[in-house]
């Protein structure tokens, strides 16, 4: 894959583009995202039975295809492109692949095989009222559950999650929290008592974020405790971004073939748009980004399935790779959001078109998971360009 996809990954690329054009078009996706669910649930049924790609990614012990990174990143590519209202960022790139690596076996077992069927939703809570998406920044509380017959497995999650990507629908919810050996990953469920969720005012109306409130809600331990946890977390968290990142890389490639497809057809004295020269230029440069953002994901897909590091503390070349991909995505996205608005003119500002619903797609999904800056600062300290950043107050922005 470093050098190219195979026939299976492009024959998936093809399938998946041509299941959305036929099952998901533009008016789909806009019901689904005025809908109470925020997503067509026939649709979904059919992306697991049909498709099988809620198990794409998932060892094919617990009922996955025995897929990856690189797989999961090329659904997502897709779904960017489609602006697709759908928990599979939340289920399957959130709390699938926090699942698959957690090295626990007994939380793989109960919950995998139904996140492969459909029948499971999930999602991670990370961020707090700081805005920060840091593991070290985490200020929820998880204390041994003195009810739990002495086996030391059950534990209470007292705290606040923001910004959590379909929280006020997940059936499952894992959350990051404070415990005894510092930072770890407890799955709650989204309707056990001490559970409070809201669903958030949001710029994007194509996907849903949630505040969770969690007061002693019942939670069991995911995935190693102590420095080990810590480790695993940034895996974690640098796996998300590589996937978000995927997802903007579509969103991007998408705004661009819109912006061209208009400037051959658009004629503005007597010829097309796409012949004038600022044109070309605006469609270039979108160019340019574009492959530099498919080109920075593409790398961090490919070291994403490399098998993990052992040491603990150290940060992996996952780290680099995913702040990379971050950046370049991110910035490709909006900007090809941007230009596509400025080519099409008057009719892109309305309602009716969907280039408006790039644009907050983008700027959301810029802040989500952190921003770019803090992304940058984060590469800066990774590189050896400066000293990396004092934990507080470093990753701020609500999406």
């Amino acid at each position: 894959m470093a050098a190219a996809f195979t026939e299976e990954h492009e024959q998936l690329r093809a399938t998946l583009r041509r299941f959305l054009a036929d099952k998901a078009p533009s008016e789909a996706a806009r019901r689904s995202m005025e809908s109470a669910d925020g997503h067509d649930p026939l649709l979904w049924r059919r992306m697991a039975d049909e498709l099988g790609l809620l198990g794409l990614a998932l060892p094919e012990e617990y009922g996955g295809f025995g897929g990856g990174p690189v797989e999961l990143g090329l659904v997502l590519e897709e779904l960017g492109r489609t602006l697709l209202p759908s928990p599979y960022f939340a289920t399957v790139a959130l709390a699938g692949q926090a699942l698959a690596a957690s090295g626990d076996e007994t939380a793989k077992a109960r919950w995998l095989p139904a996140v492969a069927d459909g029948s499971l939703t999930g999602t991670l809570a990370l961020a707090e009222e700081s805005g920060s998406w840091h593991v070290e920044d985490v200020r929820a509380e998880a204390v041994p559950d003195s009810d739990s017959n002495g086996d030391g497995a059950g534990h209470r999650v007292s705290g606040t999650k923001m910004f959590v990507v379909d929280g006020h629908s997940a059936d499952l919810v894992l959350v990051v929290a404070r415990a005894a050996g510092g930072p770890r990953l407890f799955a709650v469920e989204g309707t056990a008592p001490g559970v409070t969720r809201t669903r958030l005012e949001t710029l994007d109306p194509t996907r849903r974020l949630a505040r969770i409130d969690l007061d002693g809600a019942p939670a069991l331990p995911v995935g190693p405790a102590g420095p080990a946890a810590t480790a695993y977390l940034r895996r974690v968290t640098d796996l998300a971004l590589v996937a978000l990142a995927a997802e903007q890389a579509g969103g991007a490639q998408a705004c661009l073939d819109a912006a061209v497809a208009y400037a051959k057809v658009r004629v503005q004295f007597g010829r097309p748009i796409g012949s004038f020269q600022a044109v070309k230029h605006k469609c270039a440069d979108t160019l340019v980004k574009v492959e530099a953002a498919r080109s920075a994901v593409y790398h961090a897909l490919s070291v994403a399935a490399d098998p993990p590091r052992s040491e603990e503390a150290g940060e992996s070349p996952l780290s680099t790779a995913a702040a990379v991909a971050a950046v370049c995505c991110a910035d490709a996205h909006t900007h090809a959001a941007k230009e596509n608005i400025q080519i099409h003119g008057g009719i892109g500002y309305t309602w009716e078109h969907d280039a408006h619903l790039h644009l907050k797609r983008a700027k959301s999904s810029e802040q989500l998971l952190g921003s770019p800056a803090a992304h940058r600062r984060r590469l800066a300290g990774l590189v050896g360009i400066s000293a990396p950043q004092a934990t507080k107050g470093r990753s701020r922005g609500n999406p």
